[in-house]
């Protein structure tokens, strides 16, 4: 008799809602109109709903946390979206979420079918638990605060050159787009900055061999971000310069996390 896994099925019905979610809300956006903010977030809920209850099964092993390549971004792609979706009760970023969703469509399915390494179990010691909820959060902010840079991005150049798409239309003003920039990015470091604080305190040695790399790394993106938050402040830095050091701070911290993560599992398999 075929045994299906226990997160098929919710991980498929996460899948479909975030597709749905997304061809809507670009339909609209084509047309030049805003999408209903009250669908979007209740198709947003009930995918996350099924993506965590799927994640749930794949993460929990008897003994201790299986946290792999794939189910890691999964994590974090959920943390992004549950993040995003709340801001935009408050703030206007709705926008934001034509491109979360597909990451969150991608990442359920890559941790559903996608072949994984050599599982990482993590023993569920709170310490080390919280170390790892706060990176993940430090995470899914920047990836937020990265996705706002290249809205911001894309809607000076169409502003530059007087050609504003749909997309552009339903944007906010430009000086909110860089003010909500900024308020991801301060987000992002705090997150950051306790979660190298936590692994200070919880981790036995972060500079182990295979955990040099990623420490290293980690804090180059710290101080990045930090150099960046502080020309904000000091020196009013904006537009494009914000933009690339925003990436540049970014790509860093992926590497740290992904880039490890992805060398240990799948070519060194530790």
């Amino acid at each position: 008799m075929l045994t299906l896994s226990p997160s098929l099925l919710p991980s498929l019905a996460a899948a479909c809602l975030y597709a749905a979610a997304t061809l809507y809300q670009a339909l609209r956006l084509k047309q030049g109109a805003k999408a209903d903010k009250r669908l979007l977030c209740l198709l947003g809920t009930l995918a996350v709903i099924a993506h965590a209850t799927g994640l749930y099964s794949q993460l929990i092993r008897p003994i201790g946390l299986g946290l792999d390549f794939f189910s890691a971004a999964s994590m974090i792609a959920v943390a992004i979206i549950v993040v995003t979706m709340i801001a935009c009760a408050r703030i206007p970023v709705e926008n934001l979420l034509v491109l979360v969703f597909p990451l969150g469509f991608l990442t359920v399915l890559l941790a559903q079918f996608a072949p994984s390494g050599t599982v990482q179990l993590i023993e569920e010691q709170p310490g080390i638990l919280s170390h790892i909820l706060l990176s993940i959060m430090a995470y899914g902010m920047f990836t937020i605060a990265v996705f706002q840079a290249l809205l911001l991005l894309v809607q000076d150049h169409r502003l530059k050159h007087k050609h504003p798409s749909g997309l552009i239309k339903n944007f906010p003003p430009l000086q909110t787009m860089e003010s909500l920039l900024f308020g991801f990015l301060w987000a992002g470091w705090i997150l950051l900055s306790l979660s190298l604080i936590s692994g200070w305190l919880f981790v036995e040695n972060l500079f182990a061999q295979h955990l040099v790399h990623k420490t290293l790394l980690a804090c180059l993106a710290w101080l990045v971000f930090s150099v960046l938050l502080w020309g904000r402040n000091r020196l009013g830095w904006r537009g494009h310069k914000a933009i690339r050091w925003t990436l540049g701070g970014f790509c860093l911290l992926m590497l740290a996390f992904f880039g490890s993560k992805l060398v240990r599992e799948f070519i060194l398999h530790i």
